[in-house]
Formats: structure tokens, sequence, C-alpha cells
């Protein structure tokens, strides 16, 4: 544990100013300088808010409410730092990295409660050539769009109880700032992985709502055929397999001009049961290849070195849960590009605010002080074209 000044910090509270002093704790928290475990509420609160009042804590002293602006206490700095301090805690957990697909797929800043993501319909080659002596066309807008879902606010409160400051249980408040973050952060990508696995559709195109997967031979929306198919059904075992999810990208078509989507697998997301097997197709230097029935086997280099392989152990958890057998869920995997085949719409990303001094809580709970950590959005389909899901069973 790093020894903290808490003398020289609350100085620099008084002569920089709170902005300054929270932009160079948050500074020195992210790059690692500091860790939130380094600090201690009570040194921290006799700090800024002064000895006395601390010891005002034990009610043998007389009681005397603790956020009682007075001289020698500051009840904002106290609050200011504490609150740098579980932000920092609740952030590590929501960004831990067992959250695999919150950080694959794109985050869409947006002020909406659900909205249209308008599109402009490709023109294909038609409008190429330009004759000399003739004006160029103008691009038309085609009314292509999709509409995302609403968004839900999630969040939680951390509280910091007398007691916690009295008998220094630092530890315990940042426990329950690290149980926010994971409980958020889990929340977020549970969502985004039940997208990813077909437990829930809300890809809506154009105002009729579509499956994210289908199989050849299935029927789309109104009884006609699938609009796409991105579904094998194909054991993780060698390259023919990520051949085989190749082929169904190199089939896929824009429904405005039916032009090839121009499509560029980039990950590979697999379970647990299949991480090392994954590794060793696509790390392999090379591979052998016996042509049927001529007696010749070839050698080749690898040609699958550009892909990201990650590992998901929610998403297994989340395809058993859907209601598939763990041993059949085991051999799931998706390939694809997730930037562009999902999103999250966030109205705010996580937020941390602090409660006003002398609230109601202090007095009926001996709550000095609460962090109230929220985020508001919602996981979205983008363009399910992107994305392959293969069951594994062949």
């Amino acid at each position: 544990m790093r020894a903290i000044k808490y003398r020289e910090l609350k100085r620099m509270y008084d002569l920089a100013g709170p902005a300054q002093t929270v932009e160079r704790l948050t500074e020195a928290l992210q790059q690692g300088h500091l860790r939130p475990e380094d600090f201690s509420l009570r040194e921290l609160a006799e700090a800024t808010l002064g000895p006395q009042a601390v010891r005002m804590l034990d009610p043998r002293a007389g009681g005397v409410v603790l956020l009682e602006a007075g001289e020698g206490v500051d009840v904002t700095a106290f609050s200011n730092i504490t609150g740098q301090v579980v932000q920092a805690k609740i952030m590590e957990a929501y960004n831990q990295e067992a959250f695999v697909l919150s950080k694959l797929v794109e985050t869409i800043p947006t002020r909406l409660d659900g909205e249209r993501l308008a599109g402009v319909g490709p023109l294909g080659d038609e409008a190429a050539e330009v004759h000399p002596g003739m004006p160029y066309p103008s691009v038309g807008f085609s009314e292509d769009y999709i509409d995302t879902p609403q968004t839900t606010k999630r969040g939680l409160i951390v509280p910091v109880t007398k007691e916690a400051i009295f008998f220094d249980r630092t530890h315990l408040v940042l426990q329950r700032a690290a149980e926010v973050g994971e409980i958020l952060g889990l929340n977020k990508e549970k969502r985004l992985l039940d997208l990813l696995i077909g437990a829930t559709n809300n890809y809506t195109w154009r105002g009729t709502r579509y499956n994210t997967y289908y199989k050849a031979g299935d029927t789309g929306p109104g009884g006609g055929p699938a609009p796409w198919v991105n579904v094998i059904d194909q054991e993780l075992v060698d390259w023919t397999d990520i051949d085989a999810a190749e082929q169904l990208f190199a089939d896929m078509l824009d429904p405005n001009t039916g032009e090839p989507v121009l499509i560029r697998a980039t990950t590979v997301l697999v379970m647990p049961a299949y991480r090392h097997a994954a590794h060793r197709v696509f790390n392999a230097a090379e591979i052998h290849h016996a042509g049927s029935g001529t007696g010749v086997h070839t050698v080749t280099a690898n040609p699958l070195g550009n892909y990201r392989v990650v590992e998901s152990r929610l998403a297994y958890r989340r395809i058993i849960a859907a209601g598939h057998q763990p041993e059949g869920a085991k051999r799931w995997w998706f390939i694809g590009d997730f930037r562009r085949a999902f999103a999250y719409m966030e109205n705010w990303p996580i937020t941390v605010s602090v409660s006003p001094p002398g609230s109601e809580a202090e007095f009926s709970q001996d709550i000095v002080v609460r962090f109230k950590a929220s985020e508001r959005g919602a996981a979205a389909v983008i363009n399910p074209r992107y994305v392959v899901k293969s069951t594994g069973q062949s």
C-alpha cells in the first residue's frame, strides 16, 4: 500500500481547487500510480473534515452531526475525493476482461429512447459513368432504416456509513463499489450476449422485425424465403470450418442493390471448452491437405492468420440459460465483424454522482455520504449479415 500524504492532498484541494485536484487524482488512479486500496477513509476524513469531526462519530462524544459545515470541516473535499476513489473501483469492475463482447461492439451515443437510424440505399454502379459535358448525377436517398430498441436505466447506490469511517472499513466500501460495477457491467454484457446467441431478436428493418439468424431453408417474415443465411452446423476443427462460414459471407447480398455485401470477418468468439482448439486452428504454422483419390499430399501456409480469437465463459452460460444442453453449448462459435453487427445504444455511460450533505439518510441511517452509479442504454442488432453462428453439431 502506498503512503498517501493526506495533508498535502487537502492543501492541494484548498490551493488548486476541487476541479483540478479531482482531475489529478483521477489521472493518477487511471494510470495506476494510485489504487483505490491505497486510501483510508478514516485518514481522509481526518484530513478533510478534521480529527475532531471524526471523533464525534462516537456517540459518547456528544453526537454532533458530522457533516455540519464549520471550522476545519470541508464536507465537499471529503465527498469529492472519496467519490473518485469509489468511482475508480466501480469502473475497474465494470470494465473487467470477462466482459468480452462489450469491448468488441460499437458504442453509439444517443439522446433518444430508441431511435430510427436512417441509411442511404446504395446505388450500385449504374451512376459511375459521366459523359463529357454532362452534369454529375446526385445521390438519391432511399427509404432505408432500422429501428433500435428503447433504452433502459440501471443503477445502484454505494453507502458510506459512520462506522465505515470510524472503524476504517475502507475495504468493505470498496468491495461494495466493485460489486456495483460488476453487476452493471455483467447486465450489459448479458444483454449483448443474448443478441449474439440469438436468444433475443430486436433487428427491425424498414418496419419489419427479423430474427438475427437464419439457416438455409428457413422461412423469413411473411412466409417468404430467409432474407439471409448466417448459420452453419460445424464443429470448429480445422480451417475448412472457417472456410464454410466465409462462404456464407461470400453469398451475402445487399438488399437494396443485390450486390455482394463487403464483409471482412475479423474476430472469432468461442466457448471455453474450445479455447485451445481454436488457437490451434488459427495459429498453426501450416496445413496439410490430402487430395481425395489422387494420393497427392499438399502442405501450405495457414491462411487464417488475420483473425482475432476470444473466448467467453459468459456466452457459454447464456446459451445454457437459453435452454440448450451444456455438452452442445460447448461447441458453439461465432465469426464476423462484431462492431458492424451489433452496437450498444448509450444515453449515458456509467456515471457516479454523490449525495448532498446533511441528508435524511445521515440522521436516520448513519450514512455520511452515498454514491450512485447509473448507466442507460440498449443492446441493438445493427446488421446481422456481419456475423455467422455455428452450433457445432456436425
